[in-house]
Formats: C-alpha cells, sequence, structure tokens
C-alpha cells in the first residue's frame, strides 16, 4: 500500500477545500419526499374501503 495520502488537516487551502467538500455534499443530499408513503396509505384505505363496501353488499 502506497503512504501517499495527504492530511488534509497539513494544510490550510487544503482543509479549506476538504471542509467545503463535505459541507456541499451534505447541501446536495436530496431530501426523501414523504409523498410516497402518503400516497401507499391512501391507496391502502382506498382499497380496504372498496373490499368493505363490496362485502357488505
Amino acid at each position: 500500500m502506497s503512504d501517499q495520502h495527504i492530511d488534509p488537516a497539513g494544510n490550510t487551502q487544503a482543509f479549506r477545500a476538504f471542509a467545503n467538500a463535505r459541507e456541499q455534499e451534505a447541501v446536495a443530499k436530496p431530501k426523501k419526499s414523504p409523498l410516497i408513503p402518503i400516497i401507499a396509505v391512501v391507496a391502502a384505505v382506498v382499497i380496504v374501503g372498496v373490499a368493505a363496501f363490496l362485502l357488505l353488499q
């Protein structure tokens, strides 16, 4: 294995670039939308409602 790993804390510019890259990665991650679970719950309620309606007739 190579020992050419550069510690970003050893150089101010490298550390700033490292810190900024970490911040940009955190910001770039998309937020998960709650829309899909809501649609699944609504679909389940509709299916159960239709099944109950058909069984009670």
